[in-house]
Parts: structure tokens; C-alpha cells; sequence
């Protein structure tokens, strides 16, 4: 791929990161506010999994730009180690607030057993999914496939990627 190309790729995951970080804080918002009902922002289940799932994104936005910024100083874009110690410490940061999310979910049934607020548990456990996926996505196996290149390596090897991240923990090996 061509030092641009990777440029602009760089540019348009650390730049989508970062977007939807914010975007998610603002509809956050706005539900909470147009649907009380709801009870997101009383539900501790809702405060794990949308902290795992901005933290996630952080991560995600730290090392695309990372890597944007040294392909752009130095010609590279391979991932500065100091960033991959980091991610492989978060990674079991990471992995603490998964389950920490799941026993907020009990904590949260049992506390409002008789007046469950289903639909805000509904909307919590998308967002835990969602945040779960993009554990997966950054740290394991590859999910996102939104480019050519990516969907012709998916229709000709017939197996998903290793994500970015996973490769760059094993360069440290």
C-alpha cells in the first residue's frame, strides 16, 4: 500500500475513533434526557459497559493516530513498542471491565427486580455487546472488513484477519 493510501486509512480509523467517542457521549445524553424511562444513567450495568466501550475507542484512537503520526515523522507506520506495552496492559484492564460489566448487569436486576427498566437494560446490553466486539476487533481477530483490499483477503483466504494490535504483540515476542 502506498505511504498516501496508509495515510488516509490511518486518518479515517484514528479520526472515526475519536468521532464516535463523542458522538456516543452526546446520544448518551440525549436518551437519557428524551427517554427517562428508561433509567439508563441510574443503571450501573449502563455505566461499566459505556465506560469499557469510550475506553475501547480511546485505545482505538491512540494507536491508529500513533501509528499515523510516526508513518508521517518517520516513514513508518509500524506501532512504537511503548504503545504496544501500554495496549497489552490495558488489554487485562480491558478484560477486568468486561466481567466488572456483567456483574453490574446481576447487580442491576437484583436492585430493580420489581421494576425492572427492561428496555434501558436492552439498550445496556447492546452497548456491552458492541463494546465486547470491539475488544475482539482490536484485540483477537479482525471483524471489521470495510475496504476492498480487506473483503478480497475475506473471499479469497475464507478466515478472518488477526487484528493489528494482536500482530503487534506478537512482533514483541
Amino acid at each position: 500500500m502506498s505511504k498516501k493510501k496508509l495515510e488516509k486509512r490511518l486518518t479515517y480509523l484514528y479520526s472515526g475513533e475519536l468521532t464516535a467517542i463523542i458522538l456516543f457521549i452526546f446520544l448518551s445524553y440525549l436518551v437519557n434526557r428524551a427517554y427517562p424511562n428508561l433509567q439508563l444513567y441510574s443503571l450501573y450495568s449502563f455505566w461499566v459497559s459505556f465506560f469499557l466501550l469510550e475506553i475501547l475507542l480511546l485505545q482505538g484512537t491512540i494507536y491508529w493516530h500513533s501509528k499515523l503520526k510516526r508513518l508521517r515523522v518517520e516513514n513508518t507506520s509500524m506501532t512504537p513498542i511503548w504503545i504496544v506495552r501500554q495496549l497489552k496492559r490495558l488489554k487485562k484492564i480491558n478484560i477486568i471491565l468486561v466481567v466488572v460489566s456483567m456483574i453490574m448487569f446481576v447487580i442491576d436486576y437484583v436492585r430493580f427486580y420489581s421494576s425492572l427498566p427492561i428496555e434501558g437494560l436492552e439498550i445496556t446490553a447492546f452497548i456491552f455487546i458492541f463494546a465486547v466486539l470491539e475488544f475482539i476487533n482490536y484485540f483477537y481477530i479482525q471483524l471489521s472488513y470495510d475496504n476492498i483490499s480487506d473483503i478480497k483477503y475475506l473471499l479469497k483466504t475464507k478466515k478472518l484477519k488477526q487484528s493489528c494490535i494482536r500482530k503487534d504483540f506478537h512482533r514483541m515476542l
